[in-house]
């Protein structure tokens, strides 16, 4: 059994440790409400944006060319933008998309999967399993705004447009409550606007069907405004897919910096129980050493009469 000051030492190492944890569970709390702020705040314009973009797709005449972002082609090769931290110490947040995603490839028979990573954690996890990673991301602002999310949109717009990606998909941890996130990989292009199920954002805008109603007269034509909403919606799915994540990130840090500080406080109990006891052995100890010298000396004075 250890001495009472080795585990005195212990005591005051896991202290420290519960202290570290708490703090980073406060600032991991105010990240999320920030970042929970952001994310609720983005999607109304996402409802709306959704309406405009179905509607303008419905104005298509039969003899006009189908828009290149909502051409459906035959898969051969798949685009998958993996979305993950670039730190740590945030729970299974991580293991969970990655677990999601290599499901995702490894269901991909006979289509190859190339990965645009979001996240130094993802990126480094598909290097070591020799992934194909045609770019990758990092480093975002913890705020990120929408200029700050375009890189990664146009890398996947062009990859669809010049034929690298037949379809590109969304994999991100959807922020559903502070304790529940949940991996999510969905369409991201071709978009369409008639099936909304698998269309990433699918959770957060309504199904709006266009109705019959009076005919809308736009400027310019609905081609050339698609030519322009549809890029934009689709940086917007992208941009919202990682406002998501990085709520989810804050939410399973402050979970697991939680559990890490209500787990030292444990240890700190039961370290404290065992420093007691072996307080009270060498106490008991020092005693009997005491009672058997006092015994000693009283049988020698004894002999000594």
């Amino acid at each position: 059994m250890a001495t009472a000051r080795e585990i005195k030492r212990r005591i005051r190492s896991v202290e420290n440790i519960g202290q570290i944890t708490r703090a980073m569970e406060a600032v991991a709390a105010s990240k999320m409400k920030r970042a929970q702020d952001q994310v609720l705040s983005t999607r109304a314009y996402a409802q709306k944006a959704w309406e405009v973009l179905t509607h303008l797709a419905s104005q298509r005449v039969a003899d006009e060319a189908m828009h290149p972002l909502l051409q459906i082609r035959p898969v051969n090769n798949i685009g998958l933008v993996l979305i993950t931290s670039d730190r740590g110490l945030c729970g299974a947040f991580n293991h969970n998309m990655i677990r999601r995603a290599l499901e995702f490839i490894e269901a991909a028979e006979g289509a190859t999967v190339q990965l645009i990573t979001v996240g130094r954690t993802g990126r480094n996890f598909m290097l070591r399993l020799g992934q194909p990673i045609v770019a990758e991301f990092s480093n975002l602002p913890a705020a990120p705004g929408l200029t700050d999310i375009t890189p990664i949109a146009r890398v996947a717009i062009n990859g669809f447009l010049n034929g690298q990606f037949d379809l590109v998909c969304l994999a991100y941890t959807d922020f559903i409550t502070t304790l529940t996130q949940r991996p999510a990989i969905k369409r991201l292009l071709p978009i369409r606007p008639m099936e909304l199920g698998t269309q990433a954002m699918a959770e957060y805008v309504e199904d709006v069907r266009p109705t019959p109603v009076g005919e809308y007269i736009y400027e310019p034509d609905p081609h050339t405004i698609l030519d322009e909403v549809l890029p934009r919606f689709t940086e917007l799915q992208v941009y919202q897919a990682v406002l998501e994540s990085i709520a989810s990130e804050h939410s399973a840090r402050m979970v697991a910096m939680r559990n890490a500080t209500e787990s030292a406080a444990e240890l700190v109990e039961e370290l404290t129980l065992s420093f007691n006891k072996a307080r009270q052995q060498a106490i008991t100890r020092e005693i009997m050493d005491i009672a058997g010298g006092a015994e000693a000396m009283a049988q020698a004075r004894a002999a000594a009469q």
